[in-house]
């Protein structure tokens, strides 16, 4: 698959049309990342944000030095280390590959920056970002109250 096609399919830009996907695909990178790599750290610095080409990643909370439980999932065509676009770009999640994953990487700084130079290319990208965001609050808080009521 392309860059632009892999782009087409995430639900993140989906708002954004054929040319401003061009523009953002000529500043992705392809990756893979294999069983067990580390694409983000809880708390330390995120440079990358990445769309999910194929593959799978488990979203984990770290709660202390040996402890860690996975909150959610991603796979094909979402969008992780979103924290790589906003300041102060702290990770909130460690995320691991559970199978073989390809995935898009950006430059956060360089797509923030995109998305100033053209502000509604910057506005699709940010109101994108709402969505996901709300979408993993959601999930997480559905989570919560389905750990809670067994309880």
């Amino acid at each position: 698959m392309t860059k632009l096609e892999v782009l087409k399919r995430c639900p993140f830009v989906r708002e954004l049309d054929d040319e401003q996907l061009k523009m953002i695909a000529e500043i992705g990178a392809e990756e893979v990342y294999e069983v067990g790599e580390r694409l983000c750290k809880q708390g330390r610095t995120q440079e990358k944000l990445y769309f999910i080409e194929d593959g799978l990643v488990g979203l984990h909370l770290e709660l202390g030095p040996m402890a860690h439980r996975q909150l959610q999932a991603a796979s094909n065509f979402e969008v992780i280390a979103w924290s790589a676009l906003m300041s102060p770009y702290r990770s909130h999640t460690t995320v691991k590959a559970i199978e073989t994953t390809r995935v898009l990487a950006f430059n956060g700084k360089e797509l923030a920056k995109m998305c100033e130079n053209h502000p509604v290319i910057g506005s699709k990208v940010y109101r994108g970002l709402a969505s996901v965001i709300a979408t993993r609050l959601e999930n997480a808080f559905a989570q919560l109250m389905g750990v809670t009521a067994q309880d």
